[in-house]
């Protein structure tokens, strides 16, 4: 029988770190975090920030971060749960409605800055590569962009919600290789296929194609569209009202819903010493006076 050595001694156990706990469950790429937050040294304690794009199931979130000792610090964030305040009620996942996050949360941010005078960006989406140029007074804001794991194929959303951004002022360092609408053959944009994404001109002509190939089918998938009356020529006028909207009133619109009066309780309340004593003392007394009783009647 051979014998086979083992290559993990107890030294490598004793020495053996593991990795952070968003790295094990799967959720933070740190190599690439280290390069987005790290600052040089003679800018001393300036935040850097960055432009952070993240999508679920049902919404986007849209923030701008910068790194402390502390924990990441939100100086501003924008939701595409958001927009049906500003007339786009359905459809709030796509290229479309990332790209009205992303000017939704650049347009926040310059208010709270109060730069949105200085820098308006591109007031009309065209589809073209935008960068903004430098005012007399004040830089433009800059951050860097944070994809989080998402793979960056040519097209995905989360460019969407770049466009977004840069179109409303914000300074983000890019390339308009990732754009939707960029060939890879010529390599150069589209901006007509890029202007179609941006106001939803894909979703309008799948609308299109589904109405006369299969109607049930439509019917069934876009049944909130029809419930609003929301037709696919009218698609590109929607989101101009909504980008409109957007840049006229970008503050953040508290909650109108009420806080209930009583809060649910699942479990039973912790009492306090005064009220563990008085209780004690109650069964005291009632276990008392039972022995009492059971006197009286012997």
């Amino acid at each position: 029988m051979a014998f086979v050595k083992s290559q993990k001694s107890k030294a490598y156990y004793k020495r053996f770190q593991v990795k952070f706990k968003r790295r094990r469950a799967g959720k933070t790429d740190y190599r690439a975090r280290i390069r987005l937050i790290n600052q040089d040294k003679n800018k001393y304690n300036t935040p850097k920030y960055r432009f952070v794009v993240r999508f679920t199931n049902k919404d986007i979130v849209a923030q701008i971060i910068s790194a402390s000792i502390t924990g990441d610090m939100v100086l501003a964030s924008a939701y595409s749960h958001e927009l049906p305040r500003y007339g786009l009620q359905n459809g709030l996942t796509n290229y479309a409605a990332a790209y009205c996050t992303g000017l939704l949360l650049a347009r926040r941010t310059l208010q709270k800055l109060e730069m949105d005078d200085e820098y308006e960006g591109n007031v009309e989406a065209t589809g073209e590569d935008f960068s903004v140029e430098p005012a007399d007074t004040r830089r433009p804001f800059r951050a860097l962009l944070d994809v989080g794991l998402i793979k960056t194929t040519t097209g995905n959303r989360v460019f969407g919600a770049l466009k977004g951004a840069l179109d409303g002022g914000l300074d983000i360092p890019h390339s308009d290789k990732r754009f939707a609408g960029f060939a890879k053959d010529n390599k150069q944009l589209d901006a007509e296929v890029h202007r179609k994404y941006i106001y939803g001109g894909h979703v309008a002509a799948y609308m299109k194609t589904l109405m006369e190939d299969e109607p049930e089918k439509y019917q069934t998938h876009f049944s909130g569209y029809i419930k609003k009356g929301i037709e696919a020529d009218g698609m590109e006028e929607l989101y101009k009202k909504v980008h409109a909207a957007i840049r006229a009133d970008p503050s953040v619109k508290k909650s109108e819903q009420k806080p209930p009066r009583q809060h649910k309780r699942f479990n039973l309340k912790k009492l306090t010493y005064e009220e563990r004593k008085a209780k004690l003392v109650e069964r005291l007394q009632a276990l008392n006076s039972a022995a009492d009783e059971d006197d009286d009647d012997e």
